[in-house]
């Protein structure tokens, strides 16, 4: 479908790609992997066209189609609704859509024989392009990526960039071309849109090509890694668990290949030295010495792990409790994230924030940090000391000082071999550590900061989204970092793996509550699960059964006795709303298919008269559909809410 033979590609004197080549067969999931500055985006855009292969070239059949997800995409801004961009996938429907509209509009006052047989082509075209049903597929696609019923029909440009590249992938997702390029897309995803796009891409009809970091992601969507690494394309049929153990496995054997092969050099060059003024032996060593030049030299195994190995250290031990959030409540106008709700931070947790966006992650680290002003009260422990890594601590960095510079600005008595130790750990080795800030990638910029924080002498850290523009590497070397930082933080992330290996308590807020689990990422998984398996094997039995009577289980709360009589009233109620709401939403389902089956009548759609009153019921219908939806998702969090409480 779309093959890169013996690809060259130079940026001044340096080689980003040198012979290299990679074939995209139809459903290949491809993971494109290597540190940052290896080429990887540099790849897609010459698979677009935007770049010209320096030598080789890039072949695709006649009938391949590419779409291409970047970060340029978030500048794109316009006063259409979030939905009309989506839909702007369909190029064709959408045209004759418009024709349709203009041959109706002339229908009211002009009613002829050839405006009712090219309305009937245009039906029959729209039909068989599936144009009554590309609404409803935009709209679960954008809801899917975590944009509710009521942010459908807002511009574009009210949203923030991330939430932008979300529609933006929504469009290319709609578009579905041969093959789908995305430059890392979960960069701007929150958990549950992650596991949605994960799902969406295991059945995507074409192929997929994606750059990511997220290594659960790579594992869940892809059957084939490629690493990008010393100007080749490096192929590994499997997933990212499988790159691991193969590339082990293949350093290995050339590793030991080239320790025989160095062997045998060492040989031939001790003969040679030898017997190189002896005539009896001149031949043989010549013999050697061609043998030598001729050789295929195998090159040695560099070792790309890179290793922290230096102390974190404090200027105070901090007391037991970090921090104390008594009864804490915030809003934005009528957007209610916290409400009476309390927790504690203590000595030594690692705690990951996790959850989807809107739910006030960020705004919660804001407000143990003391930057975010809240009802309620927050005390922070004895002798805690705060250090803060967001993405806006990227923009305080002062462009204008070299990297060291920046570091020895921090004020932690560090010599300078200490802190150019420290930049090596994240990856600035030798000359790296005299750039200036102002010339640096995103990605470097992240590390500086992140080396700034935890240089700090903090004993408490606060992170925000820490691992978003690090390659697999950076993430592992904080990784690693945080597992030796014996102080206290909070991070918030969607990166699965980086959460599993680095917390040791699992914070979510739900229900305008702080959530926690004690214990680590696969735990909290594994008893998320198991909560989920109860809930549903006791749907059924919960329909049938009768009120609980009081003493059938143990007490789980302060309520009096007739407070909880109260509640179960009440729960009882909105159960039964919900039932209703439910008998609801199933008849206007039903009686949409109705309409749709109606729709694709020949007789209907050959009388606009007809097809206009049956249109205008089936945008009522779904306007319906979308009000008693959100009913339900509020019946059923009261239902929450209650069974919590009794």
């Amino acid at each position: 479908m779309l093959s890169v033979n013996n690809l060259s590609f130079y940026i001044g004197s340096r080689a980003l790609y040198r012979e290299a080549s990679l074939h995209i067969k139809p459903k290949d999931r491809i993971g494109l992997i290597g540190a940052n500055g290896t080429g990887k985006s540099t790849l897609l855009r010459l698979i677009m066209g935007e770049y010209t292969p320096d030598e080789g070239s890039i072949e695709k059949s006649g009938d391949c189609t590419i779409g291409f997800l970047n970060q340029d995409l978030l500048s794109y801004q316009t006063e259409d609704s979030i939905l009309a961009v989506a839909m702007e996938a369909f190029e064709r429907q959408n045209q004759i859509q418009h024709e349709m509209d203009l041959i109706l509009a002339k229908m009211e006052t002009e009613y002829s024989n050839d405006l009712v047989e090219k309305l009937g082509a245009l039906q029959e075209e729209f039909q068989m392009l599936d144009g009554y049903s590309l609404q409803a597929k935009a709209e679960e696609i954008l809801e899917g990526l975590g944009f509710s019923t009521p942010d459908l029909h807002r511009p574009l440009r009210e949203f923030s960039g991330g939430w932008r590249m979300r529609v933006m992938l929504a469009k290319m997702l709609l578009m579905k071309p041969s093959v789908l390029m995305l430059d890392e897309p979960t960069n701007h995803l929150d958990l549950p849109s992650i596991q949605w796009l994960e799902n969406y891409l295991r059945t995507y009809e074409g192929a997929v090509v994606v750059v990511s970091h997220d290594r659960e992601f790579l594992d869940n969507v892809c059957n084939i890694i490629v690493e990008v690494a010393q100007q080749k394309l490096n192929y590994y049929p499997g997933n990212y668990s499988f790159y691991l153990e193969e590339k082990a496995l293949r350093a290995e054997i050339q590793n030991n290949a080239y320790e025989n092969q160095q062997q045998a050099i060492r040989q031939a060059e001790r003969f040679i030295e030898r017997f190189r003024a002896k005539a009896s032996k001149a031949r043989q060593v010549q013999s050697r010495v061609k043998a030598l030049e001729r050789m295929d030299k195998v090159e040695e195994v560099v070792d790309e792990t890179a290793r922290v190995n230096f102390r974190f250290t404090f200027d105070q031990q901090p007391g037991k409790v970090i921090a104390q959030l008594e009864d804490i409540s915030k809003a934005y106008g009528s957007n209610v994230i916290l409400q009476h709700s309390t927790a504690t931070i203590e000595r030594g947790d690692k705690i990951a924030l996790i959850g989807a966006n809107g739910r006030g992650k960020s705004t919660l680290l804001r407000i143990i940090e003391g930057r975010e002003p809240v009802e309620g009260k927050v005390q922070i422990g004895y002798n805690v000391q705060t250090a803060m890594y967001a993405q806006h601590q990227l923009e305080v960095l002062n462009v204008e000082n070299t990297i060291i510079e920046e570091l020895k600005q921090a004020g932690t008595n560090k010599t300078e071999a200490e802190l150019r130790g420290i930049l090596g750990c994240f990856l600035f080795s030798g000359d790296d550590v005299f750039k200036k800030i102002k010339v640096l990638s995103g990605g470097e910029k992240s590390r500086v900061a992140l080396a700034l924080t935890l240089i700090s002498r903090s004993n408490f850290l606060l992170l925000d989204e820490p691992t978003n523009h690090l390659d697999i590497q950076s993430v592992n070397i904080l990784i690693q970092a945080l597992q030796q930082y014996e102080g206290s933080f909070v991070v918030v992330s969607h990166d699965r793996h980086f959460v599993s290996q680095i917390a040791n308590k699992i914070w979510w807020i739900e229900n305008r509550q702080i959530k926690e689990y004690p214990g680590t990422y696969d735990e909290f998984v594994y008893w998320q699960s198991q909560q989920q398996k109860q809930a549903v094997a006791a749907i059924p039995q919960a329909a049938k059964a009768a009120p609980a009577k009081s003493n059938d289980k143990p007490k789980t709360s302060n309520l009096s006795e007739s407070e909880r009589d109260e509640a179960r009233k009440q729960l009882k109620k909105i159960q039964k709303q919900l039932e209703e709401a439910e008998h609801r939403i199933a008849a206007h389902e039903q009686h949409k298919k109705q309409l749709e089956e109606e729709m694709a009548l020949p007789s209907v759609y050959a009388n606009p008269v007809s097809l206009a009153k049956i249109n205008a019921q089936y945008d009522a219908l779904k306007a319906e559909i979308g009000k008693e939806t959100e009913l339900w998702e509020r019946l059923a969090s009261e239902i929450d809410a209650l069974e919590a409480k009794i």
